[in-house]
Formats: structure tokens, sequence, C-alpha cells
């Protein structure tokens, strides 16, 4: 398992030549927040988020980072505030390959190391793979080399009509979970190539999902599951296997590269699933 760095990221959207006021009522008006609960959570009064998000008053550096971060604005669209308010940006972008972060490429070969045999792996902010474990390498067997060229790119690998998309039991299901995950991206960071990636897979053909199964053999029936969340099902070798997909962050980054990885796991779903996979992934 390889960590590679990052491919294209996502570019923050701050319009060139505005101000930080109207920036900050975007971000304000997009998390459903008055002026006054803004300022409460702050620490400050109405009348000065009024007079800042107008122009009339210009924050400090402190008082846009404590802005940005009662609105839960992403890291990399902090520095695009700090620069619309003529502040130098608070955090780095670090490449992944940099030594600096050796101890975070380290932690993440040994979080996907230890999840084996079950698949796992590391994803930027515009579904770039930058890390992956033998499960995933199962799971994408079979998968024309023109998709595997790097930047191996999550979304366009599953949902593409020569990817996995032909293997998934539940196709529609999984693709609508996938796409409504790119919209609540695309609203939170506001990138242009998440747009355009967005738009190129929700205009990939959809075929008919094929017969929905639990684990087992393909055509044969299995013991009914009562699913805790939406599984994917997929087809590995004559077998249909069945995953819950987590997704996890991390708290608190200080670093925009970091701020955009995101950890997916998939947890089988059914004992049958367990079985198979401890018996294949040695």
């Amino acid at each position: 398992m390889t960590i590679v760095p990052p491919g294209t990221q996502a570019a923050s959207a701050a319009p060139v030549g505005r101000g930080v006021g109207p920036l900050l009522r975007g971000w304000r008006e997009r998390r459903r927040m008055s002026q006054l609960e803004l300022a409460l959570r702050a620490g400050s009064s109405a009348r000065h988020i009024s007079f800042v998000e107008t122009g009339r008053s210009r924050p400090s550096e402190e008082m846009v980072l404590r802005l940005a971060e009662h609105l839960d604005v992403p890291v990399r669209e902090r520095n695009a505030l700090l620069l619309a308010a003529g502040y130098a940006p608070h955090y780095p972008r670090t490449p992944l390959d940099d030594p600096a972060l050796d101890a975070l490429r380290a932690g993440l070969e040994r979080l996907l190391q230890g999840y084996e045999p079950y698949p796992a792996l590391v994803m930027d902010a515009r579904y770039d793979v930058v890390a992956a474990n033998r499960g995933i390498t199962m799971l994408l067997e079979g998968v024309p080399e023109s998709l595997l060229a790097p930047p191996l790119n999550a979304m366009r690998l599953t949902l593409h009509p020569r990817g996995l998309a032909p293997r998934i039991r539940n196709l529609r299901e999984w693709r609508g979970h996938l796409l409504a995950q790119m919209e609540r991206q695309i609203a939170l960071y506001r990138s242009a190539p998440l747009r355009e990636l967005y738009e190129e897979v929700a205009a990939y053909p959809v075929a008919k999902d094929g017969p929905t199964t639990t684990a087992g053999p393909v055509g044969e029936p299995a013991d009914p599951v009562q699913y805790f969340a939406l599984p994917m099902l997929i087809e590995h070798e004559g077998r249909v296997l069945s995953f819950i997909s987590s997704v996890a962050t991390f708290n608190t980054p200080m670093d925009v590269t970091v701020a955009e990885l995101a950890v997916e796991t998939f947890l089988p779903a059914d004992p049958a699933t367990v079985k198979y996979l401890r018996s294949i992934v040695n």
C-alpha cells in the first residue's frame, strides 16, 4: 500500500476583488444564521457584524478566524477570507509527500493495513485516491487500465460504465447516495473542479440494476439481512458482497491538505462477506 500526492486540489472560489464582508455574509446565509446569532457565538455584536458585512468596518485577523470557525468555513476558504480582508493566509498547504507529513502518512498506512482484509482508502477533496489497501485492490480487479491511470478517482471508478458500476447490484440506490454526497460537498466547498466531476459522473448512463441479494453466490437465494444503513452490493468472482461505507476526517486540522483528506472504510454488512474476504485476502 503506497500513499501518493493528491491530484488537483479544490480551488478556492473566493471572487477576486471582493472584500471580506460579502464573503462572510455569504457563509452566514449558507449556514442559515442571523447576524445576532453569529454575534452571540463569536462574542461580538450584531451591529459590528453588520458593519463588517457591509464594509463599514474592517475586522481584525482574529475576528475573521473566529467568525470562520463559528460559521464552519472549510480551512481552504478561511485562507481566502483572510486574503480578502488584507491578511496573510493562516493555514499552510503542505504536499502530502513532504517530510513534514511523515507521521501522518505512516499513521494512515497503519490504519489502512490494519483494516485489511476489508477495503479502505484515503481521498482528497476531489475524491482522488491518495492511498488504498489490498481490499480495494481486490474490488478493482478487471477494471480497465485507462480508469486506473493516476490520479485514480473514486467517483469515476465507481460510477463509470466500464468501472465498478456494472458489478453493483443496487447501482441506482448507490449512485443516488454518491451524487447526493457530492452535492453536499459542492455546497460546502464551492469547488469548480468538483462541480465538473459531478457533471461528468452524473451523465454516465445507468443500466438496470441486477437482482438485489445479500452476500452469497450470484443467482442463489441468501438469508435475509436487516441492514442498518444503505449497503453497496457488489459482485466479485461470482459472489455478491455487501458493504456499509463510513467516512472519517481529521478534527481541527491546521493544514489545508490534511483538512481535505477523508478515510473511507467499507464494513462488511453480513457474515458471508466477512467469511469470503478472510478466505481470499491473505
